[in-house]
């Protein structure tokens, strides 16, 4: 065996110093935001499924509806640790009377999408959006 082969950690090995849980990472999301980083954490497989659930609802002809700006949110909201946008005291400070409204005053529509999109990225979902709500529905 040769020495490469030999130092090469098994995958356990690996997965055991390499935990996900409380994953994170610093990220610019956007060129208005350039000098500032958001800190945003990785969702479980059981948090996404159940942001995947609370977005859909069954609508007329029990098509199954949709609701992405309700999924986009969640994933923001539960998964930006700085800022936090559901910290009351500073909602109060910034006029808001709930999290979603405090996110939507003070970053745009492409900015939140690319909070998700990194988000969902950093949680292991590499695939885009539209195969993630393609996905769902057909669970």
């Amino acid at each position: 065996m040769s020495k490469q082969a030999s130092e090469k950690k098994s995958l356990l090995d690996f997965l055991m110093d390499n935990p996900v849980d409380g994953l994170t990472e610093a990220v610019v999301i956007s060129k208005r935001l350039k000098d500032y980083t958001f800190t945003i954490k990785a969702m479980t497989g059981d948090e996404f499924s159940r942001y995947q659930s609370r977005a859909m609802a069954i609508g007329k002809k029990n098509k199954i509806d949709y609701d992405n700006k309700s999924f986009n949110e969640q994933v923001v909201l539960n998964h930006t640790i700085e800022p936090n946008f559901k910290i009351a005291d500073d909602m109060k400070k910034m006029g808001c009377r709930t999290p979603e409204e405090f996110l939507y005053k003070y970053l745009n529509a492409g900015e939140i999408q690319e909070l998700v999109k990194r988000i969902t990225e950093l949680s292991g979902f590499d695939e885009d959006e539209e195969e993630l709500v393609k996905e769902a529905k057909n669970d």
